[in-house]
């Protein structure tokens, strides 16, 4: 279904294909397509999603634009796309990158550290080979291939952009693309996953990490597999996104020094409460000579420390650089909201002025 035309909706501009329908991905759908007249500046993103296509819920495509509200719709009804929508289809995501007829591929399917960026990196190398722009949310293309890809957008006259793939929708890498010109970015430090922040602090009123995590769980923003966060890939996959975007390093989450948080006792967080101080899974990435390096591990920060304050689903970045003093970016307590508006102000930056 192609966005209702109307005084607040411009005329359609943009043919999208989606790779991965999960919660970010049908949040996104939802904001453009059922509750789009709530957002008055959306008014000029148009937009006709041509395919969706998922790992194991089905596929939909057509070139005159897909019914996304139906396909809202059929989720909520039976968790999948009706196999009797003559919308339906039987196909990959690499071929979709490959065959179908769009403008820009919305990647937003689920992380892979162990398949190193699989499938994601192939359905980005696909669009990006036909000159086709791409706007990810999945931080694996980035933290396993950032040079390659953005060299092969710049070859191919496209664009790579991943502003979802590091505190949802916050705006960091617009940011420092327009705002840090001139400045050499020497060192990042911050708390980057909400679920292991959200699970420490439950820990230190005396919750266990099980029972936090089912309330990660249920709130929507952890996975229904924890384990890439727990073990500290989630955060160490965000700060290779961010040493390798603002710093030039070269580097995948299996070169970061990760430490996770599946040891920590109800016992050890209260413990550091009672000493003025809490535990916190930092991210950090500096320079050393010519190189970068970074790390995900768990540190006891004192109280009036300035990544301290945050608690439950926040997330905080310090930014240093050679020629601007440290400066920080704060999330407080971010919804599926957040992280659709990245995909969605990505996808704004590739319309006219």
């Amino acid at each position: 279904m192609v966005a209702p035309e109307s005084e607040t909706l411009t005329k359609l501009s943009m043919k999208a294909l989606f790779i991965g329908f999960g919660n970010v991905g049908r949040k996104v759908a939802e904001i453009l397509f059922e509750e789009w007249e709530k957002f008055e500046n959306l008014k000029d993103l148009g937009l006709s999603v041509i395919g969706i296509v998922t790992k194991s819920h089905g596929a939909l495509v057509n070139q005159s634009g897909v019914d996304v509200v139906k396909a809202l719709q059929d989720f909520r009804d039976i968790g999948r796309f009706s196999t009797l929508s003559p919308e339906f289809a039987t196909i990959s995501g690499v071929n979709a990158a490959r065959r179908l007829e769009y403008d820009v591929l919305v990647e937003l399917s689920t992380l892979s550290i162990q398949q190193r960026g699989e499938p994601a990196l192939s359905h980005v190398r696909e669009a990006l080979g036909r000159g086709k722009h791409v706007v990810t949310a999945n931080k694996a293309p980035a933290a396993f291939a950032y040079h390659e890809l953005r060299e092969l957008a710049r070859k191919n006259g496209a664009r790579f952009l991943h502003e979802s793939t590091v505190m949802d929708g916050t705006p960091v890498f617009s940011l420092a693309r327009s705002g840090l010109k001139g400045c050499r970015v020497t060192g990042l430090s911050g708390i980057l996953n909400s679920t292991t922040n959200f699970v420490l602090s439950r820990m230190e009123q005396g919750e266990s990490l099980e029972d936090a995590v089912k309330t990660a769980q249920k709130e929507g923003f952890a996975e229904a597999d924890p384990r890439h966060d727990l073990e500290g890939w989630d955060a160490a996959a965000k700060i290779t996104v961010l040493a390798n975007a603002l710093m030039g390093a070269s580097l995948t989450p299996f070169d970061v020094e990760r430490q996770g948080i599946t040891r920590v006792s109800i016992q050890d967080a209260q413990r550091a409460v009672q000493a003025g101080k809490h535990l916190k899974l930092i991210c950090k990435a500096w320079r050393e000579g010519s190189n970068v390096r970074a790390k995900v591990a768990l540190e006891e920060v004192e109280h009036g420390h300035p990544l301290a304050p945050i608690h439950e689903s926040g997330s905080i970045l310090m930014i240093e650089t050679d020629l601007l003093a440290p400066f920080i970016i704060t999330e407080t307590d971010p919804t599926l909201y957040d992280t659709a508006y990245g995909v969605i102000n990505d996808l704004l930056s590739l319309t006219p002025a």
